[in-house]
């Protein structure tokens, strides 16, 4: 399926989305799915693929698609965000559904900054890393969202992903949409390409991604 995209060139967030949709039309549920997105680069996705997709306020995805997943039973609700709209801004809502296990998809894309605004510090920036509020070095921990969901709700599907590992994307979106056909929460957290914000060519993102490994593991939460 050839597809417009409004992402940078480069960006992770397109093998994620494809990778999804491709998911989408194997278990043919394209008429179920609903993406509500959230504020930031994820906003680009409005038009990506050819399922019912809206927009929400910042940091309120999570708790729309709750809503819609309580009024439209049936429906396979997505909630696609980025580190901020999920970690930061949106953290309250993400808390509360994954502890009362609501039975939602929550797709959380971690690039390490907040990059719709210029590549500043992110809650899932890294130690040492440089970034346009941080020019000399981020001096705190990452925040690592997967393990502090899985801790709250032990039915929840918690998995980290990397953009570059289709494979892997398309088994975990997957297991997904099988955890919330079983009326329980999931949340994937992928790590994803940024070289506008990163300042990276050709091999030397795949690097970087791959440096994020070591602070954010890559599989299943237990």
């Amino acid at each position: 399926m050839k597809i417009k995209s409004s992402f940078c060139p480069g960006c992770g967030q397109v093998m994620i989305l494809q990778s999804l949709y491709k998911v989408l039309q194997d278990n043919k549920l394209e008429d179920k799915a609903v993406l509500g997105l959230d504020i930031g680069c994820s906003l680009l996705a409005w038009n990506f693929l050819p399922i019912n997709t809206f927009q929400t306020h910042h940091g309120r995805v999570v708790a729309t698609m709750v809503g819609y997943k309580r009024a439209k039973t049936d429906s396979v609700s997505i909630a696609y965000t980025g580190d901020g709209g999920a970690y930061a801004i949106g953290l309250q809502s993400l808390l509360w559904s994954a502890k009362r296990n609501e039975a939602v998809i929550v797709i959380v894309v971690n690039n390490s900054i907040y990059a719709m605004t210029g590549g500043q510090t992110a809650p899932t920036t890294m130690k040492n890393q440089k970034t346009a509020t941080s020019p000399q070095g981020y001096n705190e921990e990452s925040f690592l969202g997967p393990e502090l969901i899985k801790s709250l709700n032990k039915k929840a599907y918690i998995t980290r992903s990397a953009c570059n590992d289709i494979k892997d994307l398309k088994k975990v979106f997957n297991k997904a949409i099988k955890n919330q056909a079983k009326g329980n929460f999931s949340l994937i957290e992928v790590l994803s390409f940024c070289p506008t914000n990163w300042k990276t060519k050709g091999k030397e993102t795949i690097d970087y991604l791959e440096n994020m490994k070591k602070t954010f593991p890559i599989g299943e939460v237990k």
